[in-house]
């Protein structure tokens, strides 16, 4: 019987960076998927600033930059005309090293993530299938079906279930999948075209035919379109073919498509299970949770789950901390994935709401007030935060304690940059670490010293200030580079007492990490 210490069901994006992560720190793990091969179409578009900031520590951030499309501005048409233009290009300048809306086709993402994890000499098992699995507290016995159609048994100390929206792993557990699903039938539309709206900027009608967006790709003359189809189109989705769907948006946008490399229609859901984990298993990305492609949230909140939960079950799996590590994951993924789903709710609703009221407010109002409440700085960073995910923050969570300076337990650590050093350039490292900007008393030191827990001190600035930052402050990072504890007094007792409530041992994650 094949053993292994993590089984991971499903290589999309969020598979592929679980499978990354736990290779990175020395875990045995096996990563299957049913199908022949990566997928040669996608939806998603989007990698927002912080999952490249978190691709830092994979090292992967730079190669996304290199082989994406930087979006300069977003740009919203009325009744056939350009009505706002918005720059992006540096719209979170100062907040993050990636101030900018990234594009990044989920196919090209896929087949970047398999190459590096092949580095580590982990390969995908293709046409490999979950049949059931059972959990018997101390561990996960798996049936699979392999490519040569033979049956399988697999044991596992753990299962994560990253088979999208229909996860068997999810049918397994039981938890559900409550929500609903939108009328309206989504296509996308890969084409080479030419007309102002491929420019390589972002461009969305927001008149009262059905909802279009083009995205820029890379490459001359290449764009996504992704629209609805409503009325008696949504009926025969399946039947549907470019030539189908309306033209009139298409035409509002000025696109003339030249060549359609492939076309895809799509019913959108909105639903999060009921729990995120049960003993042994986990629900990781679109198997937990799914919403509507609003804001390009989808697939950058499954790569943040999947990175949430790959540090705890190393630190597990390496006997550096309990096994009641494992219950935060849910506890600090499933609130956020519940006001995802309830905000792109609300936007997608009113992008594709029917009706004279709704017109009205998309073509007349909406091109008028936005436009002004982006002027000010506070409006464009905040909308920024919160698309981006840099907002995110895990405060309620059974990890985070203290407050130094505006920053919070459970906060992602400010980014600061000056004269070319950058406080984010230690959490490389998949550690547990300590930060303190200003000067660090003796006993932290030494304290720091014996139990091994890295110590970054970092001269005083007034940059650090501004970034919410306290002087002389103790922050503790984790290995994910959020804040767990922040102590104002730095206190070495402090930090010594969170690591005994939690139970946690300081240090490497793994002491077979590479």
């Amino acid at each position: 019987m094949a053993q292994t210490e993590v089984l991971i069901v499903g290589a999309g994006p969020t598979g592929l960076v679980l499978a990354l992560w736990l290779a990175k720190l020395g875990v045995k793990l096996r990563i299957i998927d049913k199908t022949a091969e990566p997928g040669t179409t996608s939806r998603a578009l989007a990698v927002q600033a912080r999952t490249l900031e978190l691709y830092q520590q994979l090292d992967l951030a730079d190669a996304v930059i290199a082989r994406g499309h930087k979006v300069p501005a977003v740009n919203l048409w009325v009744r056939g005309e350009a009505a706002t233009r918005l720059p992006f290009e540096n719209v979170g300048a100062g907040l993050t090293p990636y101030p900018f809306l990234h594009i990044f086709p989920q196919d090209q993402h896929e087949r970047l993530l398999i190459e590096r994890l092949e580095a580590f000499g982990v390969t995908v098992e293709r046409r490999t299938e979950l049949l059931r699995f059972t959990d018997d507290g101390r561990g996960v016995a798996a049936r699979l079906r392999g490519s040569d159609g033979q049956e399988q048994d697999c044991e596992a100390s753990y299962i994560a279930g990253c088979d999208g929206a229909r996860s068997l792993v999810r049918e397994s557990l039981g938890t559900g999948f409550p929500g609903g699903t939108y009328r309206q039938v989504f296509y996308v539309a890969d084409v080479e075209a030419s007309g102002p709206a491929v420019n390589g900027e972002l461009h969305v009608d927001l008149d009262e035919a059905d909802f279009l967006a083009v995205f820029p790709l890379a490459g001359q003359g290449r764009a996504r379109l992704i629209g609805t189809v409503r009325d008696e189109r949504a009926e025969r989705a399946e039947s549907l073919k470019f030539e189908d769907v309306s033209d009139r948006a298409i035409k509002h946008l000025k696109v003339h498509v030249d060549k359609v490399n492939w076309f895809s229609t799509y019913h959108v859901h909105h639903r999060v299970t009921e729990h995120f984990r049960k003993g042994r298993a986990f629900l990781v990305g679109d198997a937990a949770h799914i919403h509507s492609p609003a804001g390009g949230q989808g697939m950058n909140t499954g790569i943040g789950d999947a990175i949430n939960l790959a540090w705890k079950l190393a630190a597990v799996i390496a006997g550096r901390a309990p096994e009641a590590l494992l219950d935060s994951y849910e506890l600090e993924r499933i609130g956020f994935a519940r006001r995802l789903v309830a905000t792109t709710d609300r936007v997608f609703s009113f992008a594709t709401a029917e009706g004279r009221v709704a017109d009205i407010l998309r073509t007349r109002i909406a091109p008028v007030v936005f436009p002004l409440a982006v002027n000010f700085e506070v409006v464009r960073e905040f909308l920024f935060r919160t698309v981006s995910q840099v907002m995110l923050n895990y405060r309620e969570g059974p990890l985070s304690r203290g407050v130094a300076g505006h920053v919070h337990g459970g906060d992602r650590l400010p980014w600061v940059a000056y004269d070319g050093l950058d406080n984010f350039k230690p959490l490389a490292r998949m550690e547990w670490q300590v930060h303190v900007y200003g000067s660090v008393g003796n006993q932290l030191s030494a304290w720091c010293g014996t139990q091994g827990l890295p110590l970054h001190v970092f001269n005083w600035r007034e940059e650090y200030q501004a970034a919410g930052l306290a002087r002389d402050g103790l922050y503790l990072v984790r290995p994910d580079s959020y804040v767990a504890l922040a102590d104002p007094q730095a206190s070495a007792a402090v930090l010594d007492r969170y690591f005994v409530d939690q139970r946690i041992q300081p240090g490497s994650l793994s002491n077979r990490a590479a």
